[in-house]
C-alpha cells in the first residue's frame, strides 16, 4: 500500500509528532486560505494527540471544526466522539460553538447522516466533493477506518459523502463519511498506536489489497499527502521502509 509512516518509540512521542504535523497544515490552509477546515475522528487513542495539539499555537478561531464519524449515541454520552473532542480538544482551544459542526445524532441514523450531508455541502459551497484541509483518521485492530469496517459494501461507494452504517459485531449504528471524501482531502493523518494494531497494520501495508477485509486500504489510492503515525508496538510486523 502506498502512503508513508513514521515510527516513534512510544505512543505519546507519536502523538506529539501528530499534533505538529497537523498544527502545521491548518497553519498553512489559513495563511492561503484564511481559514482551515479539519475533521477528526473519535475514541480513545487521539486523545493525547489532541492535548498536544492545543499546545501548538494554531489560531483556532480561524479553524471549523468537523467529524469524520460518530457514534450514533446521546451528544453527551461517553461514548461520544463529539463529546470526547469537546473535553479534550474544543473547549480547552477556546473554540467557539459556531466553528464545530456536529453530527446530529438526536435524529435517526439515516436521518442525522442526511443533515451531515447538507451542512457539509452548505460549508463548501460551489464544491460538488467537500475538500478538507486536513482530516484525522485511526484504525482499529480489525483496519477498520472511520466508521467502515469490514464487510462494509459502502467500502467501494464513490459517490455518496456520508452514511449511516449498522455494525453488526458491534450491534451499533454509526454515521460516517465515505471514502470520496477521504481521497480528496488536502492531507489525511492516520494516528494508530498500539500493539493490537500490529497485525492489521501488516496486512494494511503488506498484504494483498482487499479493502472489503481491511478497510484501511482505501486510502491507498489518494495522490495527496496521507502520513501515518505510528509507535513501535503498532510497527513491530512492518517490514522496515527504505
Amino acid at each position: 500500500m502506498k502512503g508513508h509512516y513514521w515510527v516513534y518509540t512510544d505512543a505519546a512521542t507519536a502523538a506529539a509528532a501528530a499534533a505538529t504535523h497537523i498544527a502545521e497544515r491548518l497553519d498553512e490552509a489559513i495563511r492561503e486560505r484564511g481559514r482551515a477546515t479539519f475533521a477528526i475522528s473519535g475514541g480513545n487513542s487521539p486523545k493525547p494527540m489532541f492535548r498536544e495539539l492545543i499546545k501548538t499555537g494554531v489560531d483556532w478561531k480561524q479553524v471549523h471544526l468537523f467529524f469524520a464519524d460518530e457514534r450514533h449515541v446521546p451528544s453527551d454520552s461517553p461514548d461520544s466522539n463529539y463529546a470526547m473532542a469537546l473535553e479534550h480538544l474544543i473547549r480547552p482551544a477556546g473554540m467557539t460553538e459556531a466553528n464545530v459542526t456536529r453530527i446530529e445524532t438526536e435524529r435517526p441514523p439515516a436521518e442525522a447522516a442526511a443533515q451531515y450531508n447538507r451542512v457539509l455541502r452548505d460549508s463548501f459551497p460551489g464544491a460538488a466533493i467537500p475538500v478538507f484541509d486536513v482530516v484525522h483518521l485511526g484504525m482499529g485492530p480489525d483496519a477498520h477506518t472511520a466508521s467502515l469496517f469490514p464487510g462494509e459494501p459502502l467500502i467501494n461507494d464513490r459517490k455518496q459523502l456520508v452514511a449511516a452504517v449498522h455494525v453488526d459485531k458491534l450491534n451499533a449504528d454509526r454515521i460516517t463519511l465515505l471514502p470520496i471524501v477521504l481521497h480528496l482531502a488536502r492531507c489525511l493523518i492516520v494516528f494508530c498506536p498500539g500493539a493490537d494494531k500490529a497485525p492489521a497494520l501488516k496486512q494494511v501495508f503488506e498484504g494483498p489489497r482487499d479493502p472489503l477485509q481491511f478497510p484501511a486500504q482505501i486510502l491507498d489510492i489518494r495522490t495527496a499527502e496521507t502520513t501515518w503515525f505510528l509507535d513501535e508496538d503498532a510497527a513491530a510486523q512492518l517490514t522496515p521502509q527504505d
